[in-house]
């Protein structure tokens, strides 16, 4: 006998509780989704270690440490330009309007003449209207207080993906127990092995290639006279946001914009490290990315840029690097899954 389907209003509501639920918890749900996500990119590595017989226990350990390691060392590398140029912001803001007012500036007085002659025809007068300018004061106590609940949060990850990489596999196993036969116990295992060693290559590829990118764009950015730790602080926002497809890179492209325009005073010069940034990003999306990974995990662009709208609507920046991970999660599932394979296509 079938089993009654709900009506499409409880549906409906279902999902618009589903939706909120994650948006009001997000502060418990992002750590969780960020620790298994840290923990899919070091199990590959994890699993190479226990094949030289190191313990679970000690390969979580030294992947962890190692991981932490690196983004020590980069956060101190770039602590220093980082800041440097959040100080330099304002000034480098005025000496860039001057450029961008003498490029702009034939459009800019077509805009004014076509502005004065509809006022004209008008009877308005051309006089420039009173502007009210409202300021806002920053509350310094506001950051002061928010620190210690970001650090809470970083600590809560790091333990987190700790304790995944090591009891993420018993936890799987004694989840598994519950299930009554032995048959569909075989058949749980198989498919969560398979999604699981699929996802965690997925995830370290990826964040493989787009470091590959941080680096080849570092590289050529140092090769146009950019300093060095500024290089790898510009290397590193284009690893970091090419996780996000379309979004991150159309964003990646007006920083590099600026940053040309405030580096080099000619105008074509300028334009250099947005053109060698679109340039490697072509090479990698459309060249690198669809070899390495191949057809099992193409993603079709309008499902891309819906769940990016999704998860960053969710989320914000978070959602906005987790939302091709866990769409990629939910094909794989859905592939495995006896008369579901006509969604997971429906995805590509």
């Amino acid at each position: 006998m079938p089993r009654p389907r709900a009506p499409l209003s409880l549906r409906i509501l279902a999902a618009l509780a589903v939706g909120f639920t994650l948006w009001a918890a997000q502060e418990l749900i992002l750590p969780i989704l960020l620790a298994a996500f840290f923990a899919l990119v070091g199990n590959p590595i994890l699993r190479l270690l226990q094949k030289l017989y190191l313990p679970r226990f000690v390969g979580a350990v030294l992947v962890l440490a190692g991981g932490l390691a690196v983004s020590g060392v980069l956060a101190l590398q770039l602590a220093e330009p980082a800041g440097e140029w959040v100080r330099q912001v304002p000034r480098e803001m005025k000496q860039l309007a001057p450029k961008l007012r003498q490029m702009t500036k034939p459009m800019q007085d077509a805009n004014r003449a076509a502005q004065n002659i509809a006022r004209a025809a008008g009877g308005e007068s051309t006089a420039k209207p009173v502007q009210v300018v409202k300021t806002e004061l920053n509350d310094p106590y506001r950051s002061l207080t928010a620190t210690p609940k970001y650090l809470a949060q970083v600590l809560a990850v790091i333990l987190l993906t700790f304790f995944f990489m090591v009891y993420g596999e018993t936890l799987q196993r004694n989840a598994i127990a519950l299930l009554p036969g032995p048959q569909q116990k075989k058949l749980t295992i198989d498919i969560l092995h398979s999604i699981e060693r699929e996802i965690s290559r997925y995830v370290l590829t990826i964040s493989l290639i787009n470091t590959g990118l941080g680096l080849a764009l570092a590289g050529a950015l140092y090769a146009l006279g950019v300093p060095l730790p500024e290089s790898l602080l510009w290397g590193t926002m284009a690893a970091t946001l090419n996780f996000a497809p379309f979004v991150g890179p159309l964003i990646g492209i007006v920083i590099m914009l600026l940053m040309g325009f405030v580096a080099f005073d000619e105008l074509w010069p300028s334009l250099l490290p947005a053109g060698v940034y679109l340039l490697l990003h072509t090479i990698e999306s459309q060249a690198v990315t669809p070899i390495v990974l191949g057809r099992r995990m193409r993603l079709s662009p309008l499902v891309l840029i819906l769940a990016l709208m999704l998860f960053g609507w969710l989320w914000g920046i978070v959602g906005l690097l987790l939302a091709v991970p866990l769409l990629v999660c939910v094909k794989l599932v859905l592939a495995r899954i006896d008369g579901l394979e006509g969604w997971s296509r429906l995805l590509e």
